[in-house]
C-alpha cells in the first residue's frame, strides 16, 4: 500500500472524535478495465458491511485478475471486502481497491470513503419514504427489510407511503411493479392506476389537467396517498427492463431515454416539494450463472451482455447525478451477493446422466437472503444520513 494512503487513512482512524471527510466528487476510476466505486460507502457499526469485487468491475471472469484492498479494517476474502465497524471507528475512513494482473500490474484503481454512523443514529426519529421501482419492489421484500429494521431498538422509525402492497392492506407500501420501466411511470397513462391487473394500470404519478392532458403531479398523487403530506424521501429502483434487451450498439441511447424519464420524475418531485431528495439506488448485477439466464430465457439473452448493461447504467449514473443538487445515489450494487444469494434449484445434469447439480435458477430476482442484502444497504444508508428524519 503507497505511504500517502496508508498516512490518510491513519490519520482519518485516530482521536476520540469522529471525523467527517468532505465527501469527494464522483470521479471515473484510471485503468484499463472498467472499475466503478461510488463516493461515499455507507456503514452502520455492529453490521456488516460488504463490496462484492465482480459487482463493481466489467470482466468476464473475476477469477482470472487480482483484487487488492488497501485499507486499515476489514477483511480481504476471495470475492468480497467485509468489516463489521467498532463504535471507536464511527466516521469517515478510506478504502482504495486496485485491481492487478497476472503480473501483478494495476489495470484499474478506485477510493471510496467508509462513512460509519453510530448503532443508535436517529433513534426514536421519524422519517416517511416511498419507494418506486419494477419486480424487485413489487416482491415488497427489501421494502419489509426496511420495516423490520426501523423497528429494532436504535434506528429511525420509517413510515413507507405508497398506494402499492402484496396481500392485504398495510404497512408495507410503495409503488412496484413488475415489468416497469421509468418511461411507463414518467408517460404511461390509461385513466386507473389504483386498481385491477398491474400491468393495465397507467402510472400512479399521472393526472388529467384542466385540460384533460395527462400530466405528472407529485401533489395530487400525495393528497390521494398521505393525506397531502410529502414524503421525507423517495427512492427509485429501476434498470433491469429498462436495459435488458440492448446490445452495446445499442445501449447509450437506450440509457438517454432512461435519464430523460428519470429527469421528469425528479423535476416532479422537486416541483412539488424541494426539499424532497431523489434518492436512486444504483440497479444490482445479475445471478453468476449463465444458468440462470438459459433458465429464465433460453438463447435470448447472456449474463455477460446483461451485466455489461447494467454496469454502463452505473457508470453514467455516477457521472450525471453524483453531484446534482437533490438527488443521491445509494450504492445497493456492492452489498449483493450474486453468487450465493439468488434462487437456485437441483436438476438432472443431462438426459442420461443420474448425477444432479444445483444450478441458479433466476436471473435477475435474488433470494429472500440477497432482497435482505438490499434493503440492508439501503437502510443503513439512510440511517448515515441524519438530515432525512425529524424529531417526531
Amino acid at each position: 500500500m503507497p505511504h500517502w494512503i496508508r498516512l490518510c487513512l491513519l490519520l482519518v482512524a485516530i482521536g476520540n472524535s469522529p471525523l467527517l471527510l468532505a465527501e469527494p466528487p464522483y470521479q471515473p476510476n484510471p485503468g484499463t478495465i472498467r472499475l466503478s466505486l461510488p463516493p461515499i460507502v455507507p456503514a452502520v457499526v455492529g453490521r456488516e458491511c460488504n463490496i462484492y469485487f465482480d459487482n463493481v468491475v466489467l470482466v468476464p471472469n473475476p477469477a482470472n485478475v487480482i483484487f487488492d484492498v488497501n485499507c486499515l479494517r476489514g477483511a480481504q476474502l476471495a470475492d468480497h471486502w467485509t468489516w463489521v465497524p467498532p463504535a471507536a471507528d464511527v466516521g469517515d475512513i478510506q478504502l482504495q481497491l486496485d485491481v492487478r494482473d497476472a503480473e501483478n500490474r494495476i489495470i484499474a484503481t478506485g477510493r471510496t470513503l467508509l462513512r460509519i454512523v453510530p448503532a443508535n443514529q436517529g433513534e426514536g426519529q421519524a422519517l416517511t419514504v416511498l419507494c418506486v421501482g419494477d419486480s424487485l419492489t413489487h416482491s415488497s421484500q427489501y421494502t419489509q427489510r426496511l420495516l423490520d429494521r426501523s423497528a429494532e431498538p436504535g434506528n429511525p422509525q420509517m413510515t413507507l407511503i405508497g398506494s402499492h402492497f402484496v396481500g392485504e392492506p398495510g404497512p408495507n407500501r410503495h409503488e412496484g411493479y413488475g415489468g416497469w420501466t421509468a418511461r411507463r411511470f414518467a408517460t404511461h397513462y390509461t385513466g386507473t392506476a389504483r386498481s385491477g391487473e398491474y400491468a393495465k394500470r397507467g402510472s400512479p404519478f399521472l393526472y388529467p389537467d384542466a385540460a384533460g392532458k395527462p400530466e405528472l403531479d407529485f401533489t395530487h398523487y400525495c393528497q390521494d396517498i398521505n393525506a397531502g403530506k410529502f414524503p421525507d424521501l423517495v427512492t427509485i429502483f429501476l434498470g433491469p427492463n429498462d436495459l435488458f434487451s440492448f446490445t452495446d450498439e445499442t445501449i447509450e441511447p437506450a440509457i438517454n431515454d432512461v435519464f430523460l424519464n428519470l429527469d421528469l420524475l425528479i423535476a416532479m418531485v422537486h416541483k412539488a416539494s424541494p426539499s424532497t431528495p431523489v434518492a436512486i439506488m444504483l440497479p444490482v448485477p445479475p445471478a453468476t450463472s449463465q444458468d440462470s439466464f438459459g433458465n429464465n430465457y433460453d438463447s435470448g439473452q447472456t449474463r455477460w451482455q446483461y451485466k455489461r448493461n447494467i454496469h454502463r447504467m452505473v457508470e453514467r449514473l455516477l457521472a450525471e447525478y453524483a453531484n446534482r443538487p437533490g438527488v443521491l445515489l445509494v450504492p445497493t450494487n456492492l452489498g449483493l451477493d450474486c453468487e450465493n444469494n439468488y434462487p437456485t434449484g437441483i436438476t438432472k445434469r443431462d438426459a442420461v446422466s443420474s448425477v444432479e447439480v444445483t444450478r441458479q435458477n433466476n436471473s435477475v430476482h435474488p433470494a429472500q437472503t440477497g432482497y435482505f442484502q438490499i434493503g440492508d444497504s439501503l437502510f443503513d444508508w439512510i440511517k448515515g444520513r441524519p438530515t432525512l428524519y425529524k424529531s417526531p
